[in-house]
């Protein structure tokens, strides 16, 4: 059995994850030609898709880049990294992206991309299912390790949102990011503290987080993130903790795990 054949007889369950139908049924077409691919999940926004992808364990994802609310970078960054299947990031025009999947050997579809190039990205994650079924693969940079890598530098490019959305009752308001005070965890949804109010959204501290400037929002505890521009005192506790005293006197630990990075971000 030649090379090329024996990659084609490793089955992949794959999930596509497009927020356009139409997108998402080219790529259910094209997949469904094949006989050693199984769709296993499709999901048309980044939240469907970390779900369908954890739930599934797909061996291969497609994964659009602009999602309205959670990106695909945001979704990759969402996966626990033991667990990361293979990625074909499918985008219109980011210039930006493209330079970093370049750079980092990952490989990405232009949208609109023709059979050819659909089917080289298809080979290209064959090779990398076959490697990673059969073991090391010769000290190659694992996947993981090139999506991270890629992200990092989009990340070091990538502008952070200046409004963030809210939606309740029916209505649909915005939350400027420069008068967020803090940030707490409320079961599936974060609490958005602003100018004496508070607004739930439907988002997880994680993606939260990484939607904030690192450079203005600390991480001080598993469910709490302020503005560092809103922290009025720091008062040393138990164990290398802090309680942190907010401008409105909100008082918060920040826990030892935490502790560190605030206490570099403040120098």
């Amino acid at each position: 059995m030649t090379e090329s054949a024996a990659v084609r007889d490793v089955a992949l369950r794959v999930v596509v994850v497009d927020d356009e139908e139409l997108a998402r049924d080219r790529l259910e077409t094209l997949l469904s030609q094949q006989p050693d691919i199984q769709v296993v999940g499709t999901a048309s926004d980044g939240r469907a898709a970390v779900e369908v992808i954890e739930r599934e364990q797909p061996d291969l994802v497609f994964l659009d880049v602009q999602m309205p609310e959670m990106d695909g970078f945001e979704v990759v960054e969402s996966l626990e990294l033991e667990r990361m299947p293979a990625v074909v990031f499918v985008t219109a025009h980011d210039a930006h992206a493209l330079r970093a999947f370049e750079v980092h050997a990952i490989d990405f579809l232009v949208k609109p991309f023709d059979q050819t190039r659909f089917e080289r990205a298809l080979a290209h994650a064959r090779e990398q299912h076959a490697r990673t079924a059969s073991g090391p693969a010769g000290g190659a940079q694992p996947l993981d390790a090139r999506v991270l890598a890629a992200l990092e530098e989009l990340r070091a490019q990538r502008s952070f949102p200046e409004r963030l959305i809210v939606k309740t009752a029916g209505r649909v308001f915005f939350v400027r990011v420069e008068d967020v005070d803090w940030v707490e965890a409320s079961g599936n949804y974060v609490k958005v503290h602003a100018k004496g109010e508070a607004h739930l959204i439907r988002e997880s501290m994680k993606n939260m987080e990484a939607r904030l400037d690192p450079k203005r929002f600390v991480r001080i505890h598993r469910s709490a993130i302020v503005n560092i521009d809103r922290i009025k005192e720091l008062e040393p506790w138990f164990h290398g903790e802090y309680i942190v005293i907010m401008r409105d006197g909100t008082r918060l630990t920040a826990s030892r795990v935490f502790s560190d990075r605030l206490s570099a971000m403040i120098g």
